[in-house]
């Protein structure tokens, strides 16, 4: 039976962030991904010129899914803080659907890989920030004698501290094996972050 185009190629992605789910997985090398995957390392190549290749091809899964989201967020939500709550809440909740992911994202599955791809990985961050940051500044109402510099000033700090949180959750659900779930106490967290 002939395979659809890029049928295969989703598998061997498919089968890439299955094996990264593994909590206590060494490094993928492609000849087990290859076996994983039933076929032989050329027919690796045949879809993808390199290992890099691969996760550039996860990464770009990631940011699709991560901004599609934060789009229709931003699109039917009028209010900023509300905006950055679920942002927030989506984000963890990626983490939680998606533990394979979590790895490329904290950069623990890019360790031994192209250098690149964590520069990838720390652009897809700041994209993050930047998109908490202006949710927020729609949440800004200037009062008193505060500027548009200070709120701007906030926002900014606010956002990088919302993302540090996001990464920390992150982590400390790759590190438990996946089993701390990144929503774990996110309702009273989201009050302590002044959401």
């Amino acid at each position: 039976m002939a395979r659809k185009p890029g049928e295969r190629k989703t598998q061997i992605l498919q089968t890439l962030a299955s094996m990264l789910e593994q909590p206590q997985s060494e490094k993928i090398t492609t000849a087990a991904l290859a076996a994983r995957v039933g076929v032989s390392e050329a027919a690796l190549y045949r879809h993808f010129a390199s290992k890099a290749q691969m996760f550039d091809a996860l990464i770009e899964f990631i940011e699709e899914s991560v901004f599609t989201l934060v789009n229709q967020i931003t699109q039917a939500e009028r209010d900023g803080r509300a905006q950055v709550q679920q942002i927030v809440a989506m984000l963890l909740g990626f983490a939680e659907k998606n533990p394979g992911m979590v790895r490329v994202l904290t950069g623990d599955a890019l360790v031994h890989e192209d250098g690149r791809l964590q520069l990838r990985i720390n652009q897809l961050l700041d994209r993050i920030e930047a998109s908490l940051k202006q949710s927020l500044q729609v949440s800004a109402v200037p009062g008193g004698t505060a500027t548009a510099t200070s709120n701007a000033s906030l926002a900014a700090a606010h956002a990088n501290a919302l993302t540090a949180f996001v990464i920390g959750r992150w982590q400390l659900f790759a590190k438990s094996g996946f089993k701390r779930s990144p929503n774990e106490h996110w309702s009273q967290q989201a009050a302590l972050l002044r959401l």
